[in-house]
């Protein structure tokens, strides 16, 4: 039988390091049901108080001890927090007396430093490869210029969403090219492509995969029927390895693994927001 579970993602900002980091942990525990619930910008006594309560009140209904992941920078909130008797993990308190030796200064407890819009120029570069990555996806321009990566693929290969995470984590300039029944006809690159081939990266899913995908999507269409779905995949991959464009099936891959793979693959250095 799956026990249940209380977690709380805490933050003083908007808790997507506590969550991020707390879902990385549970993901390394089976037998249980977590029920999850993100308490963002928990920033005064307060509205902690109102958390812990909501915490206690949790932990009876379950009859077990909630689990906290907290990254709130202010200690005394901290202590609000651990008076509803949950287990708390603390994200920042493994590293940050460490960091002090080393550094040789205490840390100052500053609040949205990890997902504020601290660095305009930074905020700005993102939100211009976000536009971009919509303004050129499934093939709506083709003045790839400016783009750092192209994604080519048959249609539901999973690029409109990698290029929309790429873009808002990474700041990447993404486009996207779908591969169309006359592009597929011939082994080669479409021409439009074969400037730009060093910013080509494959996209390519098992058939069973895209047809369910596609079923989905335009029920018993001949889009979506499983021969088509074979062929494509098979002309595209076949294309692909016929130009020698690095390609990755994206069926079982999640599109944090895509995205890494796609700035290793193409030696695109940047820094996750």
């Amino acid at each position: 039988m799956t026990s249940i579970r209380p977690v709380f993602y805490i933050s003083d900002g908007t808790g997507i390091t506590a969550e991020t980091i707390g879902h990385s942990l549970l993901t390394q525990f089976s037998g249980f049901q977590f029920l999850t619930d993100r308490l963002a910008f928990v920033d005064d006594a307060e509205k902690a108080r109102e958390a812990r309560d909501r915490i206690r009140a949790s932990g009876e209904q379950h009859g077990v001890r909630p689990i906290v992941v907290n990254s709130c920078v202010d200690v005394q909130l901290s202590m609000i927090l651990a008076e509803s008797g949950a287990l708390m993990l603390d994200v920042f308190a493994p590293f940050i007396e460490p960091l002090e030796r080393e550094l040789e200064q205490p840390r100052q407890a500053r609040v949205g430093q990890a997902h504020g819009m601290v660095d305009f120029e930074t905020y700005h570069r993102r939100i211009n490869a976000m536009n971009y990555s919509l303004t050129h996806d499934d093939g709506m321009a083709f003045d790839y210029e400016e783009a750092d990566v192209i994604l080519v693929g048959v249609s539901r290969a999973g690029k409109t969403p990698t290029c929309v995470y790429l873009a808002l984590h990474y700041g990447v300039k993404a486009a996207n090219y779908p591969l169309t029944d006359g592009d597929l006809e011939s082994e080669r690159l479409p021409p439009r492509l074969k400037a730009w081939r060093r910013k080509l990266f494959g996209l390519t899913i098992d058939p069973e995969r895209l047809q369910q995908i596609r079923q989905e999507r335009r029920p018993d269409s001949r889009y979506a029927r499983l021969e088509t779905c074979r062929r494509e995949v098979q002309a595209a991959e076949a294309m692909f390895r016929m130009e020698r464009i690095p390609m990755l099936s994206t069926t079982h891959t999640s599109i944090e693994e895509i995205s890494g793979k796609v700035l290793s693959t193409l030696g695109l250095q940047r820094e996750m927001f």
